[in-house]
């Protein structure tokens, strides 16, 4: 480097800077949130104290009544937001479907949820979801109808599959009550010559909603080849409602039509040589 190469470099970077395009601004680091009114009374019972926050909607009320609650949107950015509001459900109506939330500030959306005449008492879940700026949130809802609460379970089609060690038990659970039940469910299984399996279901739901029904299948690698089996699966609910129902397994179908034949003929020829000693000899 020559001494005015030397001389004109300082000048060089400092216009190189100048030239530079400007570094954009980054993106808000605190998007908008979604979530009740702080303190709102939530229909018929669901309020919260002053300074209590709250995660989801809980109202209450009976058939043929309206329940009214707010959702807020806040928005501690420094650029404005516009974001969409819809309900899951056809009870629940918002007073905007569409809201402009200013920086450093929040929008309070009224809504109200009509509960139809009619309705069983129980849980309902619902939700309100905002989305806007490539995000959304779902704000669940619990609408509780009142009215005598009815626990009641059904299990249903009950039947095993495969042999050996590729058996499966399928069955299927089913809350034909009004109120969320969270059951336990047990196999049993017993054969020709006593038990052969008595163990906790697996995969069952932590929580089953009014009308709700799900099938569930249970692997059984150490299911009899030669056997036939009845499977008994009972479900019993946190406050003791209780429902079972029983399926048969025969891996070789012709086993029972065989032992049957067989325990004829046992008995025939038992028969044939007691009225041969009665007779005495010829």
């Amino acid at each position: 480097m020559t001494p005015r190469t030397r001389a004109a470099a300082p000048l060089l970077a400092a216009l190189a800077v100048l030239a530079a395009p400007p570094v954009p601004a980054a993106a808000d680091a605190a998007p908008w949130t979604a979530a009740p009114v702080t303190g709102a009374k939530g229909g018929g019972g669901g309020g919260r104290g002053p300074q209590e926050s709250r995660s989801a909607f809980y109202l209450e009320g009976t058939p043929g009544t309206v329940l009214e609650d707010k959702l807020s949107v806040r928005n501690p950015g420094d650029r404005p937001h516009t974001v969409e509001l819809r309900g899951t459900g056809p009870w629940i109506s918002l007073a905007a479907r569409r809201v402009d939330v200013p920086p450093r500030t929040r929008a309070d959306v009224p809504l109200t949820v009509t509960v139809p005449a009619g309705t069983p008492p129980g849980d309902h879940s619902a939700a309100v979801v905002v989305s806007g700026g490539g995000r959304w949130v779902r704000v669940p809802m619990t609408v509780r109808v009142g009215g005598p609460a009815l626990s009641a379970l059904s299990v249903e089609h009950v039947r095993v599959s495969g042999t050996g060690r590729s058996a499966v038990i399928r069955y299927a659970l089913v809350n034909r009550g009004n109120t969320a039940l969270a059951p336990r469910l047990t196999i049993r299984a017993e054969g020709l010559f006593g038990e052969l399996l008595s163990r906790p279901a697996s995969g069952v739901p932590d929580r089953l909603p009014p009308g709700g029904s799900v099938r569930l299948e249970e692997r059984w690698p150490g299911a009899p080849r030669l056997d036939r089996v009845a499977v008994r699966v009972t479900a019993t609910a946190p406050d003791g409602t209780r429902a079972a129902a029983s399926g048969s397994y025969a891996p070789l179908p012709w086993l029972g039509p065989a032992l049957a034949g067989l325990g004829v003929l046992a008995a025939a020829v038992v028969a044939r040589r007691l009225l041969r000693r009665r007779r005495g000899p010829a």
